[in-house]
């Protein structure tokens, strides 16, 4: 089976072409494309051609039974590893009906397929590349740059929108804090990601299991950018290159869960948190929603064990201290609605539209219990044109750029998007609720830089008490054309649009 192009959780817009949602429609003379490339499939999504993969969900605790491992070897599946502190278990099998198999032994509690499409990656073709900022573009900000500021700092409207330049006269955060970007991939060898990296804390996860090779966290090359871009935005050195971090002296990990084609499965976002929570992870950065749905109804019981398996395995990093944060979205769809229409699930099959109710209906981990969910602004402090946004969903609001027609930043800035790393050694511009995360990351690590012994709630609580209350816009017309494009509910400190405010870089190290 070949796969429809998959979009890309979270990013939108690069202003030469290289997009990886098809939520770029939202951005003026801006055309979507592939999510990731590359031709071959690596080691961690090898397997047999016939085969798909599966979570099975006992009780936690105990290990895999006797009883559930011969069972899953009658139904023909094969355990590539069991994370029996959560009770998930990842499994391989060629049988058609093993889901259903599974699901009547005793002592499972659900079990579904986790895609569609057979294990082996399915290739898509990179149609664009990154608005990559030319020697005469980094030399013109160098010369606006001010004494202590990073070459392209003065591009970064970003930074002050959060205070996080106010921030960094105080402190730069601590390197006894880690943060994790759960994604496709860093470029440690990046010289504004190098300082800050903590390869001990890394791993790819693509295949449900850790691969501890020296370097498998990296992205090749004909993989997407996106977790490059998000972990220079979150820890970015102050090293006299390029761009500036929220978050410049805290530590950044890479845990690669996406396949080569851009896919995140359940089974690798399950090792990612238990990752994250046995390496004492601080905050994780999930700017993805696990395909192959964008939805996951717990009616269905093969969705509702993904839910399941990833609600497992979040709560267990959280219990182990780790703050997650995840994007809301880029479809400008409201999550506190009735109903949602949802036209491109499964994205690794052949996609049906499907009206769903998010209340039973879930985008995860971003609906998760315990998860930050951000949504995002423009350069005007405005929800950016894409932005998902819900009340009583969004929890905070953070820079994530929007088209410049719509949300033009002060000078010298001029790109309405957010700048960061791209690998190569090169920097370029990218937009959606995926730059907005890494924000509200940033100042989650400077708020556990300030209170080293803060729990994970302790840290959330002080996030959204730290904010700045932004009130709903109202009306909402972010075009201009006297229509209404989105409805904010809510009051001044707490609203669909903006949660309990703007991330405040400032407050969390100050208060």
């Amino acid at each position: 089976m070949t796969a429809p192009q998959p979009r890309h959780r979270r990013v939108l817009a690069l202003p030469l072409g290289m997009a990886l949602a098809t939520a770029l429609a939202f951005l003026p003379n801006v055309s979507a494309s592939a999510a990731g490339t590359g031709a071959s499939a690596t080691a961690a999504d090898a397997g047999d051609p016939t085969s798909l993969s599966y979570v099975v969900n006992v009780r936690p605790g105990h290990g895999t039974s006797a009883r559930v491992q011969r069972a899953i070897e009658r139904a023909g599946g094969s355990v590539v590893i069991a994370y029996d502190k959560i009770g998930v278990i990842v499994v391989h099998s060629a049988t058609p009906d093993f889901a259903a198999l599974i699901r009547k032994v005793p002592g499972v509690d659900s079990a579904g397929n986790t895609r569609n499409a057979p294990l082996p990656a399915q290739s898509t073709t990179d149609v664009g590349t990154p608005e990559v900022l030319s020697s005469a573009q980094v030399a013109r900000a160098d010369a606006r740059a001010t004494d202590g500021q990073d070459p392209l700092e003065p591009l970064q409207w970003d930074l002050p929108a959060i205070k996080a330049d106010k921030a960094h006269e105080k402190t730069l955060g601590s390197p006894k804090v880690t943060v994790a970007v759960i994604d496709t991939g860093v470029d440690d060898t990046h010289p504004d990601i190098a300082p800050n990296f903590d390869a001990a804390a890394s791993t790819n996860c693509v295949s449900g299991k850790p691969d501890t090779t020296y370097g498998a966290w990296r992205p090749t090359a004909a993989e997407s950018p996106h977790g490059t871009h998000v972990a220079g935005e979150i820890a970015g050195a102050r090293n006299g290159i390029g761009i500036t971090g929220v978050a410049p002296g805290v530590k950044v990990a890479g845990i690669k869960v996406a396949t080569t084609a851009g896919y995140f499965y359940t089974e690798a976002v399950v090792c990612g948190f238990v990752w994250a929570a046995e390496h004492h992870i601080d905050v994780t950065n999930n700017s993805y929603y696990t395909d192959p749905w964008y939805f996951n109804c717990t009616d269905d019981p093969n969705q509702k064990a993904l839910v399941d398996a990833i609600t497992r395995a979040s709560r267990f990093a959280e219990r182990k201290g780790t703050v997650n944060v995840a994007a809301a979205g880029n479809e400008s769809y409201d999550l506190a609605s009735d109903s949602i229409t949802d036209p491109v699930s499964p994205n690794d099959g052949t996609p049906t539209d499907r009206v769903i109710d998010p209340h039973t209906c879930f985008d995860i981990p971003t609906q998760l219990p315990g998860v930050v969910t951000v949504a995002a602004t423009g350069a005007k402090g405005l929800k950016s044109s894409f932005s998902n946004y819900g009340l009583g969903v969004i929890d905070i609001a953070a820079p994530g750029g929007d088209s410049t027609a719509y949300q033009a930043p002060q000078p010298p800035a001029t790109s309405g998007l957010i700048l960061g790393p791209l690998p190569g050694g090169k920097w370029g511009y990218m937009a959606g609720t995926s730059m907005a995360t890494p924000h509200v990351v940033g100042v989650a690590a400077l708020i556990k830089s300030t209170h080293p012994h803060a729990s994970a709630a302790l840290v959330k609580a002080l996030l959204y008490a730290e904010a700045t209350a932004t009130p709903c816009t109202d009306p909402y017309d972010i075009n201009g054309d006297g229509k209404i494009d989105a409805v904010c509910e809510g009051s001044r400190n707490h609203n669909g649009f903006y949660g309990w405010g703007t991330a405040d870089a400032l407050a969390a190290v100050t208060r």
